[in-house]
């Protein structure tokens, strides 16, 4: 992962230079345009000036002085008399010369485009070109282009024609160009070391906040309160929710360690001296450490379902019938209801679908009828029952045991957590397991003690379109005895 601090000052300063080369570009476009509307407005007015200054009476002498003032000190101006061969004048004025006069140029042309006079530039090379008419043009002259203006004057006779070299102009352009950029770039080092200031001094607050939580260990779980910027506060908050998650997985880590260390030094314990009776002799001993074992052995397998749910996300869920995954459980259960003289029997609908995991909902359901057999007495009933209600599915186990303790009911739930007056040896995380399971699948368990004993555990899974569901006991008006007979058979089964 690259360097933000490099990212921002390189494309900060890519972009500076982008920025100047366009201005510095846009300058030069902008002043070539309006250099050229200047030196046009400038041809056009002093074309008019002279035009005002001669007249029809002036005599040849008038024109000579013309050109005489217009020589350079090297470059002579060029005076054509009618009927003679061109004539240099003599440079008068010369110490007002300036060599950008060079650039500069005039001339006199007769009706029919007979050069009368021209100034230096356009005599060194012959006579410049004559205009044809009025306006604007651009002409070529000895190698070089020139922007000209042309005006006939009626009053004298004659075309007056001035001119700029395209040297001049291109001149002007490049010298504003380079008066703009040298600026900026004198410039340019200074911004580039100020704004790497200001990213330096932007991302301090990063720097801050990952130093504050690089010097974390694992017991400093304090929430991150130092000072950050709107931008980061998110970042923050987020951090410290995160730290809120872990302190409060690693409490429930410690506190599902220490009560585990506690749930199985008891069995251990009382194996360890039903184990000494026997080596002494007492044969009922290996009978009660064999039913040690079996606790201890549910214990364990109920701490690796806990610890697998703990580590593994939620599965995708989908549509599953609960009635087919109720039956499997009640036969899978039965041996052990009928060694104990209990009786199950399943009530409801057919058909329960509710959308749910298969496998987290076989799990959750078996150690809801687990819980309720164990805590049901011999010859005691657990009933099933699976129903749709306006507000869902409805899948309730009730038993005939001993209920729980209302002030218990609402803490029942939790890890290793039993009724103080249960005699039925668990281990407390059979409804742990429940109630993680249902919080997974989205649905809810509620818990309430029936008159005049027993508990019943309902889960209610949300409200679906009906469709494959009907009733299971209520559905038997206008069957026959027969049918009737197999469905108590296999839906109503009593162990």
């Amino acid at each position: 992962m690259r360097s933000i601090r490099r990212y921002l000052s390189r494309t900060l300063a890519l972009a500076l230079a982008g920025v100047t080369l366009l201005v510095v570009t846009a300058a030069y476009l902008i002043t070539a345009h309006e250099t050229e509307e200047i030196l046009d407005a400038q041809l056009s007015l002093q074309n008019r000036v002279v035009a005002s200054l001669i007249g029809p009476n002036d005599s040849e002498a008038t024109y000579r002085r013309i050109a005489e003032r217009m020589s350079h000190p090297k470059r002579l101006a060029s005076f054509y008399p009618d009927g003679e061969a061109p004539r240099e004048a003599a440079a008068r004025g010369a110490a007002l010369y300036h060599h950008e006069e060079r650039e500069l140029s005039l001339g006199f042309w007769h009706r029919d485009g007979r050069p009368y006079l021209t100034g230096a530039p356009w005599s060194g090379a012959g006579p410049f070109p004559p205009p044809e008419e009025q306006g604007y043009a651009w002409a070529e002259y000895d190698g070089g282009r020139w922007r000209v203006f042309s005006l006939f004057d009626e009053d004298s006779g004659l075309w007056i024609r001035s001119g700029v070299s395209i040297e001049f102009m291109h001149e002007l352009e490049r010298k504003v160009a380079l008066g703009n950029l040298v600026p900026m770039l004198l410039a340019l080092p200074l911004l580039l070391v100020a704004m790497g200031w200001i990213v330096r001094r932007g991302l301090i607050p990063i720097g801050t906040l990952s130093r504050e939580v690089a010097g974390r260990d694992d017991r400093d779980l304090a929430f991150i309160d130092v000072g950050v910027p709107r931008e980061l506060s998110g970042l923050r908050e987020a951090l410290n929710d995160f730290i809120a998650r872990l302190r409060e997985t690693l409490e429930r880590e410690r506190r599902f360690t220490a009560d585990a260390a506690h749930e199985l030094r008891t069995p251990l314990a009382g194996l360890k001296i039903h184990l000494d009776n026997a080596r002494a002799g007492e044969r009922d001993s290996l009978d009660k450490a064999y039913r040690g074992v079996e606790r201890l052995q549910r214990v364990v397998e109920q701490l690796l379902v806990l610890a697998r749910l703990d580590r593994r996300e939620a599965r995708e869920a989908r549509d599953i019938d609960l009635y087919p995954l109720v039956l499997e459980l009640v036969a899978e259960l039965w041996p052990w209801a009928q060694a104990r003289h209990q009786e199950m029997t399943l009530h409801g609908v057919l058909a329960l679908w509710v959308r749910a995991d298969p496998v987290e909902a076989g799990i959750l359901i078996r150690n809801l009828l687990d819980n309720a057999l164990r805590y049901t007495p011999e010859h005691g009933e657990v009933a099933i029952t699976l129903s749709e209600t306006a507000d869902g599915a409805v899948l309730a186990v009730r038993d005939s045991g001993p209920g729980i303790p209302e002030e218990a009911l609402a803490t029942i739930t939790e890890r290793f957590r039993r009724a103080a007056d249960q005699r039925t040896t668990g281990s407390g995380l059979g409804l742990a397991i429940v109630q993680q399971l249902a919080e997974r699948q989205r649905a809810g368990l509620t818990l309430r003690n029936c008159h005049p004993h027993g508990l019943e555990a309902a889960l209610r899974w949300p409200a679906r379109p009906p469709a494959l569901a009907r009733s299971r006991t209520d559905a038997a008006e206008g069957d026959d005895q027969a049918e009737g007979g197999e469905r108590q058979d296999s839906g109503s089964r009593r162990k």
